[in-house]
């Protein structure tokens, strides 16, 4: 009797334990797929149901590797019937789990379609109509941003290259994020470690700086810090920003993190926390936004993020946005069917600064996408407000196929246009790249008539003749044309050759300003001399200019 007490007591004792290993190794591998994976702990995360029927299945092949014996039967034998309840009997909860939560992510995208919900997607974005001349002001010249992502990135990697102290150990790390910087745009990105023996050799001191890109004077430089950055997507352990992040927020469910600096310099993180807001998985909004310092790795949640913050909303979501608005206007089947009075936004994006704050621009147009588009959206990275304005015209790709065809002899290529008002117009401005992936032309196109295609090797000399093309076009009226006209004598005159191009400053006496004269479009600043009586006529200046675009001499 003995003998068998103590295999019952055996038996229940060998269950336990293989069940305590299956949940270990269970444990284990979880934990690895969490480190790696990094899902947000959240049901209306999909990466959640996904990391539940991983800890399943390996919950039941462990099972099945610890059980082999369990089926011997009286003669030694393996009995099928009773490994198979043994099976039964340890995998059955896990495997009724594992159906739950395949059955609830299949449930939860089918009441999160549009079909269902058209109504409450299309109210995902709030949008308004705007007036285009009243709401979009002239930009300044010191205000264009005159580079594009890839060339604002060019310029960055390059002068990364001009720092024999850092090259050998850092690389620039793209990806950068425009904002604006003490009321001026600029593209910043952190610097990363070339590779792991340099991760493993620095990550004490951390990444020692950032790359700022002046996007209107296209300056680059790289800005040393006092304390090296901690956090980045170069730390390949729990330094690294997102598993930080998902450490300190394991519920939350992030857009990827964006480089910024505060108006004192200093390196952020900024994590917008993306909520579902229709049925299980539909309806991606933002709700506030986790702060990291990239130095210290001090984070803080706000529902309000605080003014100086420019990228919370990404260009992407407010497109996605839009796109329910503008096609579900008359519910989900006529979306697909008929399509009235369906809009879209178009395949491209740039940014616009206003009021210190960074908006999105994209242009609408109709189902079809054809050629011309109905107006276009502004809206800010930072609130979501949204505005449309009604202007019909080309579409951006129109815009930039007209812009390289004035210069097709050159081969520049066009990049994406930016929306400005000039003179009241709706204006695509455009610079031209050459294959080196630098700017050495500008464009201006008018969205309502875009064979209006106005060149220049400035931003100043291109909206003049742009305006000039206006006038002459009867779109604009003269006093409209934001210039001005200098008389005087010639007190000094000085030459320079720049982009190819021989440009002549000239100095009235009485004034401090020079006033640069281009020679192909001035043949007479050739004959120039000091003491002779001209007259310029010139763009107005800002405060501060030493050096205004002169575009017509007349010689006294």
């Amino acid at each position: 009797m003995r003998d068998t007490s103590d295999k019952m007591a055996r038996v229940p004792s060998g269950k336990a334990g293989k069940i305590l290993v299956n949940l270990v190794v269970t444990a284990v591998v979880g934990f690895i797929y969490f480190y790696v994976a990094l899902p947000a702990i959240n049901p209306q995360s999909t990466e959640f149901y996904t990391f539940l029927f991983m800890l399943c299945f390996v919950y039941i092949l462990s099972a099945l590797v610890t059980s082999g014996m369990q089926g011997v039967g009286k003669k030694g034998r393996v009995s099928m019937r009773e490994y198979l309840r043994f099976i039964k009997q340890q995998c059955l909860p896990v495997g009724i789990l594992m159906v739950v939560v395949v059955v609830g992510a299949f449930l939860g995208q089918i009441i999160s379609m549009p079909i269902f919900r058209a109504g409450a997607y299309r109210e995902l974005l709030t949008v308004e109509n705007g007036e285009f001349s009243q709401d979009i002001s002239q930009i300044s010249f010191n205000e264009i941003p005159t580079l594009d992502r890839d060339s604002a990135e060019y310029l960055g990697d390059r002068q990364m290259g001009t720092l024999s102290d850092m090259v050998s150990q850092f690389e620039y790390a793209g990806d950068s994020t425009q904002i604006n910087y003490q009321g001026r745009p600029v593209r910043v990105a952190p610097v990363a470690y070339a590779d792991l023996i340099k991760w493993f050799t620095n990550r004490g001191e951390g990444l020692p700086a950032y790359v700022l890109v002046d996007m209107v004077t296209q300056e680059a430089q790289v800005v040393r810090l006092q304390e090296g950055i901690k956090y980045s997507f170069s730390e390949p352990l729990n330094r690294n920003i997102y598993r930080h992040l998902r450490f300190q927020y394991p519920t939350f469910m992030f857009s990827t993190p964006r480089f910024e600096i505060d108006e004192d310099g200093q390196p952020w993180w900024v994590a917008p926390r993306m909520v579902k807001t229709i049925g299980l998985f539909g309806g991606t909004d933002i709700k506030g936004a986790v702060l990291c310092n990239a130095i210290t790795g001090e984070s803080q949640y706000y529902e309000e993020v605080p003014s100086w913050v420019d990228n919370v909303y990404t260009p992407q979501l407010i497109m996605q946005q839009y796109d329910y608005y503008g096609t579900l206007v008359n519910g989900f089947i006529n979306s697909i069917l008929g399509q009235r009075d369906v809009t879209v936004t178009t395949q491209g994006y740039n940014y616009i600064a206003l009021n210190d704050d960074v908006y999105v621009y994209t242009g609408i147009t109709s189902a079809n996408a054809d050629q011309s588009n109905l107006g276009f959206l502004l809206s800010n990275q930072r609130t979501k407000e949204t505005k449309f304005y009604t202007a019909p015209g080309a579409t951006e790709y129109a815009a930039q196929v007209s812009a390289q065809g004035v210069v097709q002899d050159l081969g520049y290529a066009a990049t994406f246009p930016l929306l400005l008002n000039i003179s009241g117009q709706p204006t695509y401005f455009i610079p031209l790249k050459d294959q080196a992936n630098l700017v050495k032309m500008y464009a201006m196109v008018n969205v309502a008539q875009y064979q209006i295609v106005a060149t220049g090797t400035t931003v100043s000399q291109c909206e003049q003749q742009y305006i000039r093309m206006l006038t002459e076009g009867g779109i604009t009226q003269t006093e409209e044309v934001p210039s001005t006209q200098a008389q005087g004598v010639v007190a000094e005159i000085r030459s320079a050759v720049l982009d190819g191009n021989t440009y002549y400053f000239v100095r009235l006496e009485g004034e401090e300003v020079f006033y640069s004269l281009s020679a192909a479009q001035n043949p007479e600043a050739v004959i120039l001399n000091v003491g002779d009586q001209v007259a310029i006529d010139h763009a107005v200046g800002q405060e501060g200019d030493s050096i205004l675009d002169g575009y017509f001499l007349e010689r006294k």
